[in-house]
């Protein structure tokens, strides 16, 4: 099956379509300010630009949609990776979006508004703005530089933002967490230091298009893996793959948890999505395997992902499967089986 580019996609492709000047940027960039290790032979960029930390008093730094009529949640939603490295007028270069730019924000807001179409329907919806990596720095595939670069400044707008979630949006509503791809990861990093008295509250946390390692779960062991459909307190993760041999370490290995979203079993189970694709559970790789798709439609991003892996599918290609879910779920923390 093939399923038609909807407005999300035709503005993902608009959105990366590198310009030339990019190209000589990066050029006069390395023959002006760069330098040689003193340990390597190597070359290292000598000036880099961080973007400003965005207030969260502010409310131009949310997407905020309140649609709850008495029975529904409230949804903490972090947006996966939008931007390329970019280069500030005088060509010093930056490895974080910039939610203060109009064009940073715009492609934010166009995924914020896509997700919040299923995961907003009878449910508040807090999307945070935020100065996440770029793809470039994913496109290291070197695990401690995406973690520095994101502890450093992404995850630090993360914890702030949620922090003024909870004590300004929240008044002590059960709530879902959700993201996709670094969103993902950045649910992951807000269940490690979740307080016991916030675990209360959760109802769900959505994990798509990343991983849970075993070291997530060892330093936080009150990570606990969906079962199935209406268990609460739980995560629910999940990566898509055309074959286990386009499994892609960055995103979705080691992994210790997931789940299939349309049948909501753990185990080899296959179901049927969209009448033509077929969605099987890897239990050995914990990974879905999609037969009867045509992610042809998929851009590629810099030979990383949406190469034999689905990455960019993940929150859009389940969203009627995520949209049920997320509703039985808040019914079952509601009305607890006694």
């Amino acid at each position: 099956m093939k399923i038609a580019k909807n407005r999300f996609w035709n503005q993902w492709w608009v959105a990366y379509e590198l310009p030339t000047l990019a190209w000589a940027c990066v050029f006069l960039l390395l023959l002006a300010v760069s330098c040689k290790s003193d340990s390597k032979d190597e070359l290292v960029v000598a000036k880099v630009y961080v973007p400003e930390a965005p207030s969260y008093t502010d409310a131009h730094m949310w997407y905020i949609e309140q649609n709850d009529r008495g029975q529904g949640a409230d949804v903490f939603y972090i947006p996966s990776t939008w931007e390329f490295d970019w280069y500030t007028p005088d060509c010093v270069i930056s490895h974080w979006a910039a939610p203060s730019l109009p064009l940073h924000r715009e492609h934010m807001m166009t995924e914020m508004t896509e997700v919040a179409q299923y995961m907003a329907d009878g449910n508040n919806f807090y999307s945070p703005y935020y100065r996440h990596i770029t793809l470039n720095t994913w496109a290291t595939l070197n695990e401690d530089t995406i973690r520095r670069r994101y502890e450093a400044v992404a995850w630090k707008d993360v914890k702030n933002a949620f922090e003024h979630y909870l004590t300004h949006y929240n008044q002590g509503r059960p709530f879902i967490l959700a993201g996709f791809s670094q969103g993902g990861k950045s649910v992951v990093e807000l269940l490690k230091t979740l307080p016991e008295k916030h675990r209360a509250q959760l109802i769900a946390a959505y994990v798509l298009g990343y991983k849970v390692t075993p070291d997530d779960v060892q330093k936080a062991p009150w990570i606990k893996a969906a079962q199935g459909a209406t268990d609460t307190g739980v995560t629910i993760c999940y990566n898509s793959v055309s074959d286990v041999k386009y499994l892609k370490s960055v995103i979705s290995a080691p992994n210790v948890m997931c789940i299939n979203p349309v049948n909501w079993k753990t185990d080899a189970t296959p179901a049927t999505l969209h009448d033509t694709i077929t969605v099987t559970l890897s239990p050995e790789h914990k990974v879905l395997v999609l037969k009867g798709f045509d992610g042809s439609s998929l851009p590629n991003i810099l030979n990383i992902l949406n190469v034999g892996d689905y990455h960019g599918i993940e929150p859009w290609v389940y969203s009627e499967n995520l949209r049920q879910n997320i509703q039985q779920r808040i019914r079952a923390h509601r009305q607890p089986t006694k």
